[in-house]
């Protein structure tokens, strides 16, 4: 990220899109295509039926009939995005279509061959990830209309209804919220090699009201999202096969490997925007918690991945804003570490009453006298009671990482 021409404002377009991230949506991918082209029909079939056949405990037996298709008449990022984002659903719902005592040990040749073929092609896992939930899984209703929840939905849903719209499209906004934050990185960083302090200050101010946008956008997850059903329902359908006691020895890709491979299931963890702002702002995370978050980084697409190693490369924020001296970089410095760090609360206060609260009450509904545990709710999964979807020790971690965070602080 080398200073421009020398004009006041860094040429962002090639900074950014160097690194496939866009200056209207950040990392989000830009307008998804909605259908693949003709061939990949039997596909897209299924994906917009899946809800359906996992609640009618249909979906493996439809799998089996699936075609084999070659993924290499896909053309473009697009394709390739969508079909990941279609063959990753498809695969989730495959593996735990009945519930963590009931899962496979092989995924069939007809869905493994093709989702691992895209899979290599993006460098990204074939398992569903952050990428595909969330970046390449939207669309608007009106086309011309605006990034709101009202005018968005969702491309490719798994059991949830309406809870598990929330959960998608609240985090596509904390995304969205992001952008003037990851515009404000590259202004810093060329702030810094040229010493313009003015701009590094505004700089600074957008990332911190970025983070703000965030955290505001975060707190809708109350409004969309019943905990019953995110516990209960999703939650089983973004676990993976790495450090996960229902699947302990991985899943055989038929047809691609002989031995079973073990992949980490879909993670907050997995959202480039947070590390590239613990980069930017110098935050160390202790080793355990740091070796995972740098083990997350392989599940974002490799541009995205570049854009956060080429942040860690660049000249140090924090460095600077010492050397300087300067009072007002230093608040605006701590502006941002207190942002990061309120959001950071802000999400454990979220997995709080998503996961541990009801945990408690989803135990104490099955043992009330003839309590029904049917599809409305499912059985809630046991495996992961006290860790991610991602596999880390979650309440530890997130403490971990909002405690270091804090830390970050500049003493004046």
């Amino acid at each position: 990220m080398e200073a421009g021409d020398g004009t006041e404002e860094p040429p962002l377009p090639l900074a950014l899109t160097s690194f496939q991230v866009s200056e209207e949506f950040g990392f989000l991918l830009p307008d998804p295509l909605t259908e693949l082209p003709e061939p990949y029909g039997p596909w897209m079939e299924i994906a917009h039926e899946l809800p359906q056949l996992i609640a009618s405990h249909r979906l493996r037996s439809r799998v089996l009939q699936m075609p084999q298709l070659s993924a290499q008449h896909l053309r473009g990022r697009e394709e390739l995005h969508l079909a990941h984002l279609v063959l990753s659903f498809i695969t989730m719902g495959y593996v735990w279509q009945e519930g963590e005592e009931g899962t496979v040990q092989v995924l069939p040749r007809n869905l493994a061959v093709p989702f691992w073929e895209v899979s290599e092609a993006l460098g990204l896992p074939p398992i569903l990830s952050h990428a595909d939930f969330v970046l390449a899984n939207w669309r608007r209703k009106d086309p011309s209309g605006p990034l709101e929840i009202k005018n968005l939905d969702t491309i490719v849903a798994l059991p949830g209804g309406e809870s598990l719209r929330g959960f998608i499209l609240v985090t596509l906004l904390v995304e969205k919220a992001a952008v003037p934050g990851i515009k404000a990185i590259v202004r810093a960083l060329h702030a810094i090699l040229k010493h313009d302090e003015e701009t590094l200050q505004r700089a600074l101010e957008e990332l911190a009201g970025a983070i703000e946008a965030m955290g505001k956008a975060l707190r809708q997850m109350h409004d969309h999202v019943d905990p019953a059903v995110f516990y209960s329902v999703i939650r089983i359908f973004l676990s993976g096969w790495k450090d996960n006691p229902a699947m302990p020895a991985g899943l055989v890709y038929e047809g691609v490997s002989e031995e079973p491979l073990a992949y980490s299931g879909g993670s907050a963890a997995q959202s480039t925007v947070l590390h590239a702002f613990d980069e930017l702002l110098g935050i160390c995370h202790h080793q355990d918690t740091a070796a995972f978050l740098h083990r997350m980084r392989t599940y974002m697409p490799p541009p995205h991945r570049a854009f956060v190693e080429e942040i860690h490369r660049a000249p140090s924020l924090r460095q600077h804003v010492l050397s300087s001296g300067d009072g007002q970089l230093c608040t605006a410095f701590n502006r941002c570490v207190s942002a990061l760090t309120n959001f950071r609360s802000c999400h454990i206060a979220i997995v709080t009453k998503y996961i541990s609260v009801a945990a408690t009450k989803a135990k104490a509904r099955q043992a009330e006298p003839g309590a029904r545990v049917g599809p409305a709710l499912g059985k809630p999964p046991t495996a992961l009671e006290a860790k991610g979807t991602g596999g880390s020790h979650i309440f530890s971690f997130l403490k971990s990482i909002r405690d270091t965070t804090r830390e970050g602080m500049i003493s004046v």
